[in-house]
């Protein structure tokens, strides 16, 4: 069977935070490098819907729509002449056990669940968009507010990097690496106009990103998303 996952993703944000190298290496699987933009290297915290969920084509009754939220950094594999750019998910938050153990059970992915709410309010000219998710006792917090206009991605922007990476590798252990493919158009955006964030970093990720704690990201992006296939082929190297 080719196909794992299909979903709707919808109203992606993503916050982008600059970070030191250092901090992302332990996390780093084997036979990926780091991915820079303008010799920088960034961590996403990202909030987005998924919708009308299936798994090898069979809906998941009553829980096909849910909030994630992730921390995410960027990476790349040569395979021969070809250079994949991927993403390696740091930790995945969703509402749902069932949805978690899958994710984990399946791809050996880093997912955990806890109670997640979203609010979304559109206007004629603009959205607003609010992601919450609860560690311990505290709601976290993503709040945008954007333009209901669509724009394409410029070749070397910031958009750019971040969006165009399709492939996800996940660290098994120090000594074994899953690979494997995330199917979608090319992203369309909307011009953000004002962002709220308030996120223990520390407290939910771990030491190697408190400094996250009490700095601006570097930007913050809304892509309206697409429908997404996540491949079953998986590659381990």
């Amino acid at each position: 069977m080719k196909t794992f996952l299909r979903a709707q993703w919808q109203n992606l944000v993503m916050a982008n935070y600059e970070i030191d190298p250092q901090y992302l290496l332990p996390f780093l699987p084997k036979g990926v490098e780091l991915d820079y933009f303008n010799g920088k290297s960034y961590v996403s915290l990202v909030g987005f819907l998924f919708k009308n969920t299936s798994i090898f084509g069979l809906p998941i009754p009553l829980m096909g729509t849910f909030e994630e939220v992730n921390l995410r950094f960027y990476v790349t594999r040569k395979v021969g002449n070809e250079v994949r750019r991927g993403v390696v998910f740091i930790n995945e938050t969703v509402p749902n056990q069932l949805v978690a153990w899958v994710a984990n059970k399946l791809y050996k992915e880093h997912y955990i669940a806890i109670p997640t709410s979203h609010k979304f309010i559109f206007g004629s000219i603009s959205k607003g968009l609010i992601y919450t998710w609860k560690v311990k006792s505290k709601w976290n917090t993503i709040k945008v507010i954007a333009k209901n206009d669509k724009q394409k991605l410029q070749e070397g922007s910031i958009e750019e990097f971040i969006f165009e990476h399709y492939y996800g590798y996940t660290k098994v252990d120090a000594s074994e690496t899953i690979e494997y493919r995330i199917n979608h158009p090319s992203w369309e955006t909307n011009t953000v106009t004002n962002h709220e964030i308030d996120c223990d970093f520390k407290a939910f990720y771990g030491e190697n990103f408190v400094s996250l704690n009490n700095k601006a990201p570097h930007s913050v992006i809304l892509a309206e998303g697409s429908a997404i296939s996540v491949d079953w082929k998986r590659v381990s190297f």
